[in-house]
């Protein structure tokens, strides 16, 4: 078992504290760090022998590419070729911020950084603490998500230790994650550009900078195809180890619903928790339950998301049900992809 260090960041240890990470990076070691979006757990993404430790780490497939992190335009031409324009206004853009671009790779990339395949997902986070690490290492990092794989995306250092103490070197505490759910991905190598996972920056954003574009992932399914080019579509993901059932339609029948399959699963002896909006909430009244946030708002919703799910968890709860009556604006179509990933079923009503 590793030996799990952790590091507290405040403005006074802010360097050294990068430093350290720095050179466990250098080392070939592996760092949870905070992101805009969530946590990442990081390693030098041109180590071959650093990057299969995430995998190990994570217990994630050999075949789901990561996403890597990088501090500048000059990197990214490093890591990847013949990048379209269209490609450079979204840099422009939206970077530092929460978007992953899928570009062709160049040969410096290896196999295990990008699942085998002949592009490289690439993202400038907007976070000083990852960037900083990047700068001060001097090295491109792959950072998938800093959770077991298939679980709840972690947004706090909390969340990273729960599931990686032991199996990771360090844990870099900044805080809870600003937005709470993963960047928009969106592959920049197809003749029209496809979003292969929503994020905060939605398609009409995107449209408004490079023209028209398409959805290449289905709502709560899987790809037909057995090679995947972007994180979060190929196999489970977000899903607690309690059942998570989504129940979508207009507030008043979601909420009637819940109400009507609490009291079954409770009669069944199920212990059962609920994700409900404000809306729901005040309506619905048992002991675990939690608050996502209004059903107009989906930022905060996209905030609670991740946290609300491994909160019910580690209550014991068998069952989780879902208000799905939220809107699906902006990032309301993330939240939507989020939970019917996590979802064990969906019912409308």
């Amino acid at each position: 078992m590793t030996r799990t260090r952790i590091f507290p960041i405040n403005k006074i240890n802010f360097h050294d504290t990068l430093k350290e990470a720095a050179a466990i990076i250098d080392d070939g070691g592996l760092v949870a760090f905070p992101t805009e979006t969530v946590y990442g757990l990081g390693a030098n993404a041109l180590d071959t022998k650093a990057v299969r430790g995430i995998f190990e780490a994570k217990g994630r497939p050999a075949d789901n590419p990561l996403i890597v992190h990088i501090c500048s335009k000059q990197q990214c031409c490093e890591l990847a070729r013949n990048i379209p324009e269209k490609a450079f206004k979204l840099m422009e853009k939206f970077w530092p911020g929460p978007l992953t671009l899928i570009l062709e790779r160049q040969e410096i990339v290896p196999d295990v950084t990008t699942g085998g395949l002949d592009t490289v997902a690439l993202r400038m986070p907007d976070n000083e603490i990852a960037l900083g690490i990047i700068r001060v290492s001097g090295k491109p990092l792959a950072a998938p998500s800093a959770n077991l794989s298939g679980k709840p995306s972690p947004t706090t250092a909390q969340h990273v230790i729960s599931d990686l103490c032991g199996r990771i070197d360090a844990v870099i505490d900044g805080g809870t994650a600003e937005i709470g759910l993963e960047s928009t991905v969106i592959d920049m190598t197809l003749q029209v550009p496809a979003i292969l996972r929503p994020g905060r920056i939605s398609r009409e954003d995107i449209e408004k900078e490079i023209g028209s574009i398409t959805t290449g992932y289905l709502d709560g399914g899987h790809p037909d195809s057995a090679a995947v080019r972007s994180p979060g579509m190929k196999y489970t993901h977000y899903a607690p180890d309690a059942t998570v059932i989504l129940i979508e339609g207009a507030s008043v029948n979601v909420a009637r619903r819940i109400q009507e399959m609490l009291k079954t699963y409770e009669s069944a002896g199920l212990k059962v928790g609920l994700l409900l909006t404000d809306e729901s909430n005040m309506t619905i009244h048992q002991d675990d339950q939690l608050s996502l946030g209004s059903k107009d708002k989906p930022a905060e919703l996209a905030f609670n998301l991740f946290s609300g799910l491994r909160s019910l968890d580690a209550r014991g709860v068998d069952i989780i049900l879902v208000d799905g009556s939220f809107s699906r604006h902006g990032i309301g179509e993330a939240v939507s992809n989020r939970i019917r990933k996590a979802a064990r079923s969906i019912i409308k009503v």
